[in-house]
């Protein structure tokens, strides 16, 4: 499997801990448009797949390329500004919203943490916010703009509704949906199939560390109007 410069290619990728795969030959390609979800059971290897896209995992054997290159020859820091991980918990930093932003991209101006606050359905009004009073969806949507004022080509999504109320979930789902309109791309990690009816465009079915198939899921279009999502 060659990459086409499109999105992600695995190509045999094995993932080994204390002699047990957590990818056993994983191959695949993700698309570079849209929202691909990660569906599969508990420990089938979905988060450790989310993990390698970014190097936070690299892989024993085989290979992940991005876009055409070679994942073991980009440097892991400008990779992870180029595709940005939500964890599953929310992680604010002590300090303000703005505190936040800033850790990420220290000379941001306010325009900046505006357009990234707004990405994750915030708005400016929240950087003087105390970023360790919030609720969970609010801390998710502050960790989401922290790691899109990067302007990543791609968000990594690991289960980050799972915490989370329905109203929150709702939110936070739409807020996607329309980074995605804007021309972002997700791959989005769950075990909720109504989920992924709700938010996905194409579904990566995951079992024992091997893909068992992609395929479109159906979704009615939208037809609001979106700013396009800027990246570098």
């Amino acid at each position: 499997m060659e990459p086409d410069g499109g999105g992600f290619v695995f190509d045999g990728v094995v993932v080994e801990r204390g002699g047990v795969r957590a990818l056993d030959r994983f191959s695949a390609e993700i698309p570079r448009q849209g929202v691909t979800a990660v569906f599969g059971p508990s420990g089938s290897g979905k988060s450790t797949l989310l993990r390698l896209c970014n190097r936070l995992e690299v892989p024993a054997e085989g290979r992940v390329s991005f876009r055409g290159d070679d994942l073991a020859g980009l440097d892991p820091l400008r990779l992870r500004r180029r595709v940005g991980m939500v964890f599953q918990r929310p992680t604010p930093f002590p300090g303000s919203v703005e505190d936040n932003l800033r850790a990420a991209v220290p000379d941001a101006d306010r325009a900046r943490m505006e357009q990234a606050l707004a990405g994750a359905a915030l708005d400016g009004s929240w950087l003087g916010r105390d970023a360790t009073e919030l609720s969970g969806g609010e801390a998710q949507r502050v960790c989401m703009a922290r790691t899109l004022i990067t302007q990543p080509e791609v968000l990594l999504l690991d289960e980050p509704t799972s915490a989370l109320d329905v109203s929150a979930t709702e939110v936070l789902e739409q807020a996607v949906r329309r980074l995605v309109e804007g021309g972002l791309t997700v791959l989005w990690v769950t075990h909720d199939m109504a989920q992924v009816r709700r938010i996905a465009d194409r579904v990566l079915h995951i079992e024992h560390g091997r893909c068992v198939g992609i395929e479109p899921v159906a979704r009615p279009p939208r037809v609001e109007e979106v700013a396009p999502w800027t990246t570098w």
